[in-house]
Parts: C-alpha cells; sequence; structure tokens
C-alpha cells in the first residue's frame, strides 16, 4: 500500500526527485508576492473606471463673462446665502483653478457655498500666442480689475472678498493695494511675497547669474507647460517621479484612494502655458530682485505698495511647502497697514492646502468663519 502511494507521487510530479528543498522553500515564500501581484491584476478594471470617471472639478456654475480665453464663473452652490460680500477666487496663471473644486470633499469652493458666500472664480483659461505680449499688469487691472467689477454688479455688494492662491495670491494682494476700497477681506493662501530667502531651490535655479529670463521669454514667447511642470516636479523627483507610483501601487485596490489619486493626476497634467511677459515680470522683479516688499515692484506706470492694504488679512500657509515656503508669505505681515492681520498654518504641502484632508478638517472651517465675521450680512427685500 505504501509502495503504491509513492508511486502515484512520483508519477502525478516525475521532478520531485530533482527539486532542490531551498526551492521550494524559495517558492512558498514568494508565495505572497504572487497572491497580492494576483490582486494586482484583477484590481485593473477598477483602476481604469476610475481613471475614466475623474473630472475638472465638481460643482455647477455658470460662465457670467468671458474675454476670451478669461472666464469668470459663478458656482451654483445649494447652500442658502447669508452674508452680502461675495467671494472671488484668483488662482495662478500656471494651472488650471479647479484644483479648489477638486472633489466634493475637498472642495474649497463649497466650503465657502456651504458657509453662505456667493461664490466666483476666475478660470484664466490657455492661452494662445496672441496672449504672449500681456503683462502682469494686463492681468491684475484688467482682467482681475473687470472681473472684480462684474462680480459687484452682478451682487449689487460695494467690496469683495478677495482670496488668492500661489501666484494668485500675490496678484490679489497687489490689486488689494490698488484698489483698497474694493476689498472688504483678504485672504492668501500660500502667496510668494518675500523672495529674499535662498533655501527655495526655486530661487538658486533662477539666480540672474546663471539665468537668463530675457533669453527664455525671447526665444519661447509663451512659456511651455512642460517648462513649468517639469520645474516644478524636479524640486522634489524622488516623491514625484518615484515615491507617488509606489504609493499608487500599494493602494491600488482602494477605490476611495484610486478617485482622489486620478482627480490629482488630472489637474497636475492640465498644465498651461504662461504669457512670456508675465514671466519675465514674475522672475526678473520678484523672484531676482524682490522689489515686492520693498514697494518698488512695476505694474504699468505704477509701483506696488503693500502699505496701502488696509483691510482684515488672513495669510494661511502650509509647513511643508516647499514650492512657496512659509518664510516667503508671512513676511506680509510687516508690509500691509491692515489692524485685523491673522495667520493659521496646516501641517501640508503646496497642494495640500487645498485638496489634504487635514486642511479641509482644521483650515477652511476656521477660515471661512473668520470671512464671516467680517463679511456684510446679506440685505433681503
Amino acid at each position: 500500500m505504501t509502495q503504491q502511494n509513492n508511486d502515484s507521487a512520483a508519477s502525478a510530479n516525475p521532478f520531485a526527485g530533482f527539486v532542490h528543498p531551498l526551492f521550494t522553500e524559495m517558492m512558498k515564500s514568494w508565495q505572497g508576492e504572487f497572491d497580492a501581484l494576483g490582486k494586482k491584476v484583477a484590481a485593473m478594471p477598477k483602476v481604469a473606471e476610475a481613471a475614466m470617471k475623474a473630472t475638472k472639478g465638481c460643482t455647477p456654475h455658470d460662465v457670467i463673462m468671458s474675454e476670451s480665453p478669461v472666464r469668470l464663473l459663478r458656482y451654483t452652490g445649494k447652500a442658502d446665502k447669508r452674508h452680502g460680500t461675495p467671494v472671488l477666487f484668483v488662482f495662478a496663471l500656471v494651472n488650471r483653478p479647479y484644483v479648489l473644486d477638486l472633489l466634493p470633499h475637498k472642495s474649497v469652493v463649497r466650503q465657502y457655498l456651504n458657509a453662505g458666500f456667493d461664490v466666483y472664480m476666475i478660470d484664466w483659461g490657455v492661452p494662445s500666442p496672441a496672449d504672449a505680449t500681456k503683462t502682469l499688469h494686463d492681468y491684475v487691472e484688467g482682467h482681475l480689475h473687470r472681473a472684480v467689477e462684474r462680480v459687484l454688479a452682478d451682487t449689487g455688494s460695494d467690496q469683495i472678498n478677495l482670496v488668492g492662491y500661489c501666484m494668485g495670491g500675490t496678484m490679489s494682494a497687489m490689486y488689494a493695494a490698488l484698489h483698497p476700497h474694493l476689498v472688504r477681506n483678504l485672504v492668501l493662501m500660500a502667496a510668494p511675497i518675500d523672495w529674499s530667502s535662498r533655501e527655495s531651490l526655486l530661487l538658486s535655479w533662477t539666480d540672474p547669474k546663471y539665468f537668463d529670463v530675457d533669453g527664455i521669454v525671447d526665444t519661447f514667447g509663451l512659456i511651455p507647460p512642460s517648462f513649468l511642470g517639469n520645474s516644478f516636479g524636479m524640486l522634489k523627483p524622488v516623491a514625484n517621479y518615484f515615491q507617488k507610483w509606489q504609493g499608487f501601487y500599494d493602494k491600488m485596490e482602494d477605490e476611495k484612494f484610486l478617485e482622489d489619486f486620478f482627480a490629482m493626476e488630472v489637474w497636475s497634467n492640465d498644465n498651461i502655458p504662461l504669457s512670456g511677459e508675465v514671466y519675465r515680470d514674475f522672475v526678473k522683479y520678484g523672484f531676482q530682485q524682490n522689489l515686492l516688499v520693498k514697494g518698488q515692484f512695476p505694474l504699468g506706470k505704477k509701483r506696488i505698495n503693500l502699505g496701502n492694504i488696509t483691510c482684515p488679512v488672513l495669510n494661511l500657509t502650509a509647513d511643508a511647502d516647499h514650492l512657496v515656503l512659509p518664510c516667503q508669505s508671512t513676511l506680509l505681515k510687516e508690509c500691509v497697514s491692515s489692524t485685523d492681520y491673522t495667520e493659521m498654518s496646516v501641517k501640508a504641502g503646496h497642494i495640500g492646502l487645498s485638496v489634504g484632508s487635514r486642511a479641509h478638517k482644521e483650515i477652511w472651517p476656521r477660515a471661512t468663519a473668520w470671512m464671516a465675521e467680517r463679511s456684510e450680512p446679506l440685505v433681503t427685500a
């Protein structure tokens, strides 16, 4: 009986006698990896589905003004309006603004809608070669100013709440300095104001000893999105080009993770070119000469004096921001004339300030309450 069993085992696996025991143990140790890989392969249909579902913003809106390629959006949320002073979001010119309305649970726009505000946003659009000669003055005193006038006309308000993000925050501060009577409250999100610190790689890379901004602008006209995107990516190459995808592989079976991941991927790859003249202004007068905090930043025939800002200011920073270091934003306190000045920070990166779970739990309920306390109440007939 024993011999028959042995003969049967040998016929089932004729190589059994030739397999080294170490190989058998190795195969057992790898079994978990093989099983995990099988789960990853099985998850691929869900990955593809999540990628196809990714959208560009989640809150309905109307386009109430268009100056090609710039559009002014008004969000049509369901929350009851409780404040008479409207909110206008001003995003950077180098990316698309819907990162502020990425997903329902990660939407700064919805935070303000739910707090009872009438919410607007400038979508700068995609510049064409005809926009290459537009200067920072054309955007701040042109498109931004006309958007403010339209929002005020649309709501009947005398003043506006400005919320500016990154480069859009710098532009908002400039606007508030030029038109202090129109700005009720100023909220800045990771906005570069001071370029004196040498800790930032961007400041090192744009050192005038090595970086010829005039040559770049004169060559390109419109600054290509790949030039800007790759520059930002190389600030943290390991995190952006390796760790991100390692994290994706580890969590690709998690449908909630996939929704967030692909929403961010759509936005981060939806890059746009930048007017060469705006790039020249920002690099030359900001990065290289640091003229804004000195009251000498030229905008058309004027010089920006941040001391003209007298409205309440809320300055938001992210502790782990590698793109705009917190110290580049907080010097604003010494530049403005506002007696009502508040700073809030969160443990997050540059984009985490708008899409991070921690920011939506810790910062935005406080930020909307701060603005609500300082805005006009809604007057109903």
